[in-house]
């Protein structure tokens, strides 16, 4: 006979599993998600109705999105995983998000991963250090963002260039690298998904402050995946995924000056954005 709902000899049905890691994980998720269904007390309709909006996630991902990353996103959870998961030290880290691809196109340093010559002209210089503050040489940097107008290049494959707000550096003997660009806008997230449905049950917006996504690796460390925020950007204080923090908002500085937008290749005036990323 079962008791206390099941619980128990649930627990014991994943008591034998070999592996000492999925056995804790199995039973911490069958009392949390037992103890979840006693407190909320869902009707069959209801308990119908989350199999189905689980279904329809999953069936929302592709090749060029995943909708289960943006369900994990906007319930805060990316973010929990990744503050598990961080160092002591060394720069913060924030969400992927569901829009990173797997193979950036490899560009030379002060390439300009703008291909559309759209929006305003900005330029990343900055450099990847360890904890001491020693140049790392040969560092990767992957970076990616959105057009001017607030979308990815897989979210418009017919109206943007594969590949546009993309790009994977390798920084120089002295851990520095730099790259042009336009300076991202405030976006919303997909809410044509899941995802958005919940935003909606729940009153929520869907946007985003506008940032640069980065992802810093280098051998012997450990890679660093996080943002940089633009400083005067709308929705700092309510990111829809809550991955802003504040060691990660940056100053986009308007330079006016001829001489160093000759220098970069790009008109003036234009942005300037200086980073130092730091692994542990």
């Amino acid at each position: 006979m079962l008791r206390d709902g099941g619980t128990e000899e649930v627990r014991r049905s994943f008591a034998q599993a070999a592996d000492p890691r999925a056995r804790l994980i199995l039973d911490s998720l069958t009392r949390h998600l037992h103890a979840f269904v006693k407190e909320v007390r869902p009707s069959r309709e209801e308990w119908a109705a989350a199999i189905d909006f689980l279904t329809r996630t999953g069936q929302r991902c592709d090749d060029t999105r995943q909708e289960f990353i943006l369900l994990s996103d906007v319930l805060g959870v990316s973010m929990l995983v990744e503050e598990l998961n961080a160092g002591d030290a060394g720069t913060e880290s924030t969400v992927v998000g569901p829009f990173h691809v797997g193979d950036s196109p490899v560009r030379e340093l002060g390439a300009s991963i703008d291909l559309l010559g759209v929006g305003e002209p900005c330029v990343v210089t900055g450099r990847v250090v360890d904890l001491d503050g020693t140049p790392l040489r040969g560092a990767t940097v992957d970076i990616w963002q959105w057009s001017a107008d607030g979308y990815y290049d897989v979210q418009q494959p017919d109206r943007q260039p594969q590949g546009n707000g993309r790009g994977l550096f390798t920084a120089d003997a002295e851990g520095r690298f730099w790259f042009r660009t336009v300076v991202p806008s405030h976006y919303p997230i997909p809410t044509d998904g899941p995802a958005g449905e919940l935003l909606r049950a729940a009153g929520r917006h869907p946007y985003r402050p506008a940032h640069i996504h980065v992802i810093a690796a280098a051998d012997g460390h450990d890679p660093v995946t996080t943002h940089a925020f633009v400083a005067d950007s709308p929705y700092l204080d309510s990111d829809a995924v809550f991955a802003v923090r504040e060691s990660l908002i940056r100053p986009f500085d308007v330079i006016d000056e001829a001489e160093r937008a000759a220098a970069f290749g790009v008109t003036h005036p234009f942005r300037l954005l200086q980073l130092e990323l730091v692994l542990g």
